[in-house]
This record gives structure tokens, C-alpha cells and sequence, in this order.
């Protein structure tokens, strides 16, 4: 990308790919958008929790935190320019014991540290002051989270791509990546072919598979995680005002079962964290047989289910049973029933997941020649995705400059 506009490709049109098409396409290059659905933002940015997170966890000075804390204030910014719904309803994260306050002390310094405003700490009375339904030790409340719906949020970002000139081609399978030199890309997606300057995989699920066809290996594998929820029926949606949380266990990877009101009214309970079967698999009986054989077979996933497979089994009976998943929440709040719940679509988490059985928890972006590869872009990459593509399209910027 130097001074004069070039053809930019981009794959995926979730709303990290949505993003940095827009920056991209609204600085003057030519954009072209390859996404194998049909509509825009059918995976994770279709199927997450509608939540846009305020910065509380992140180590501080870490990617996730600077573009977290950078990506609500654009994303709050956008949502009020074109009149989409962003409510800022709060969230608790709370303790039940002492131990648990230990670790939620940590998490109060990170906040601070990351700028999240009006964080405050809450002992029991004040946290029912807030939630009159949630029970805790203590808890700490961050009153600046939100809640939006990110499908209209990527279908607007979709309609701003157009609008600068940029191309958002839908069903659109990318096959193959052949790197020429230094500064061409070609890409063949479905029946057509393409020649880009610069090329973007922002690919999700499958950002792994895709980044390989350009050549970015090994890098983490993707490994699918189903997150499957309950839903309060509706005269029980009064049981919580805001988000309710726990405090993460540093011995478990996945933060644990949550209380989420949603932008439609809706509660949603979960999510768990079990293996899906397939990379798109959001119900339990979808199955590939390829997909779960490379998942299996990659070394990191072996790794990985020896050290937790304690934590895997406990999640697998939670998703079995429904009065187990209910006791998880009702631990925070005790008049919750299996009887005030019902089942609620499920989501696919893209856990990259490193050889050596670490599960990848920071932003990984990769660079080979002319193509750039989001290698993992875990929560909060839909709070932040108006941020990650400040990012990108900076580093584009700065490799074009170097190259001439």
C-alpha cells in the first residue's frame, strides 16, 4: 500500500474483516471482500454474546487491552453515527469466597491499570443494591459495558464498504493463494479468479486452513469450541439487570458460565466449553469427520485435553445435564430453576491452540509478504474490531513504505 490506491483483497466478511475492509476501502484502494456464505457475519460475529467488553481482564499493556479500550470508543462512536443499539447496562464480576476475592482484587489493578471507567469495588449490600437477585462475597462493577447487536453492525459495516467503492462478494469460497514476489497476491475464490496488491485473511473458524493456502505455516491450529446456552423465559428475564460474571479460574481457559442479557430483552445462561465436532458445528449432531480428524490429530489438542481433561468432562456433563449447567448459574443467583430456562442457540468459540497444547489467549496477526493473517482473534476481537483494523491497516502502511 503505497501512495497511489491498490487492490486490496480481504477474506471473511465477519467483523474483523468487515472493519479492515472499510479503513481500507474509505482511504481510496480497491477492496474486494471474499466470503464463502451467503450473508455476512454467519459465524462468530453472528453467534457471540452481544457484548462489547470494557477492558476489565487484560493484562495491561497487552494487545487485547489497548485495542479493547481503543475499539469501544470507536465502536460506541459508530453505533451512535448510524443509530444502532448500544446499551451500556453494566456488568458485576463476583466473588463468592476468599479466595475468589483474592483473584478479584487482581482483576480491579488491571482495570485501573487499563483505564476502564468508573470501576468500582462493591462488598455484598452494595452488589444487591445493583442486583438485587445476585448474591456474592463481593463483586466489582464496570458500568460503562454494553450491549449491541453485532450482526447490524456488520451488515452496516458491509453497506460502508459499497458505499466507498469496495466489492463484498458473497459465496465466495477462497481455494487457493499463489504469493508472487513481494507485492502481488492471487486468489482463486469459487469460479473467479483475482489479483490483489495486499491481501487480508480475517478468516475466523477457518483462519488456520486459509492462512495455509497462502503458505503461513505451521502457526496454531484452530480448535472448535461449541458454547451452549439456556435462555430465561421471559417473565424471568427480571433476575439480573446487567451482566453477571464470574471470576475466571487461572486453571481453566474459558471464563465460565455467565448471566447475559441480550439488545432483544432476552437472558442467556452459558456458555460452556465443549469440543465441537465440527467447525461449524452448532448443534450437537453436526458432525465432519475430516474436521475432527485434524483437529484430533494436531498435536497441540492432545496436549491440551491431557492437562484439562478433568475441566472437559465436568463441562460435558454440565451440557447434558440441564440442572447441572442451572447450578453453575445459580451459585450467583439462587432464585434461578431449571423450570425458568429453556434451550438457546449455541456458538462456535476459534481457539488456536500453539504445539505445544497452549491455548493462544493474545491477538496474533502474521505477515508474509504480501498477505496478512489474523491468527487468532479472541474476545473481545468484536469489542475491538474497529481497533484491530486501526492495527492492520497501520501495518500495511508501514510494510508498503518499507518496501519502497
Amino acid at each position: 500500500m503505497g501512495r497511489a490506491p491498490s487492490k486490496v483483497g480481504v477474506v471473511g466478511a465477519g467483523l474483523v474483516g468487515l472493519a479492515v475492509a472499510r479503513r481500507l476501502a474509505q482511504d481510496g484502494h480497491a477492496v474486494t471482500v471474499l466470503e464463502k456464505e451467503r450473508d455476512v457475519a454467519v459465524h462468530q460475529s453472528g453467534h457471540n454474546s452481544g457484548v462489547v467488553h470494557a477492558g476489565v481482564y487484560y493484562p495491561p499493556g497487552s494487545l487485547k487491552a489497548m485495542l479493547c479500550r481503543r475499539g469501544v470508543e470507536l465502536l460506541h462512536a459508530y453505533c451512535t453515527e448510524h443509530e444502532l443499539p448500544y446499551r451500556e447496562i453494566g456488568k458485576v464480576v463476583v466473588a463468592r469466597d476468599e479466595v475468589e476475592v483474592r483473584r478479584l482484587r487482581e482483576i480491579e489493578s488491571r482495570a485501573i491499570a487499563n483505564g476502564v471507567p468508573g470501576v468500582r469495588w462493591l462488598d455484598g449490600a452494595q452488589l444487591h443494591e445493583i442486583e438485587p437477585h445476585v448474591v456474592g462475597a463481593a463483586a466489582l462493577h464496570s458500568p460503562t459495558t454494553a450491549i449491541v447487536d453485532y450482526r447490524a453492525v456488520a451488515r452496516t459495516l458491509a453497506d460502508d464498504v459499497r458505499a466507498a467503492g469496495g466489492e463484498v462478494l458473497l459465496g465466495s469460497a477462497v481455494i487457493a493463494i499463489t504469493r508472487k514476489g513481494t507485492g502481488r497476491v492471487a486468489v482463486v475464490a469459487g469460479a473467479e479468479r483475482h489479483a490483489f496488491d495486499q491481501l487480508v485473511i480475517c478468516a475466523g473458524l477457518q483462519s488456520d486452513v486459509v492462512a495455509r493456502l497462502a503458505g503461513d505455516e505451521p502457526g496454531p491450529a484452530i480448535v472448535p469450541f461449541r458454547g451452549e446456552y439456556y435462555r430465561l423465559k421471559p417473565e424471568r428475564s427480571e433476575l439480573v439487570r446487567g451482566l453477571v460474571y464470574p471470576v475466571p479460574d487461572p486453571a481453566y481457559p474459558f471464563l465460565g458460565v455467565h448471566l447475559t442479557p441480550r439488545i432483544d430483552g432476552s437472558v442467556d445462561i452459558g456458555p460452556n466449553a465443549i469440543l465441537a465436532t465440527a467447525r461449524e458445528g452448532y448443534r450437537r449432531g453436526d458432525l465432519v469427520w475430516r474436521e475432527l480428524a485434524g483437529t484430533l490429530r494436531w498435536r497441540g489438542t492432545r496436549k491440551l485435553f491431557r492437562e484439562h481433561w478433568r475441566a472437559g468432562v465436568h463441562e460435558l456433563y454440565g451440557s447434558l445435564s440441564k440442572r447441572a449447567f442451572v447450578a453453575a448459574a445459580r451459585a450467583y443467583v439462587p432464585d434461578l430453576h431449571a423450570a425458568d430456562v429453556m434451550r438457546a442457540p449455541a456458538g462456535v468459540r476459534a481457539q488456536a491452540v500453539d504445539v505445544d497444547g497452549s491455548l493462544v489467549d493474545e491477538f496474533r496477526i502474521s505477515q508474509l509478504g504480501p498477505v496478512t493473517a489474523v491468527r487468532n482473534a479472541p474476545s473481545p476481537a468484536a469489542t475491538a474490531s474497529l481497533a484491530i483494523a486501526e492495527h492492520i491497516v497501520a501495518g500495511l502502511r508501514a510494510s508498503s513504505r518499507g518496501g519502497e
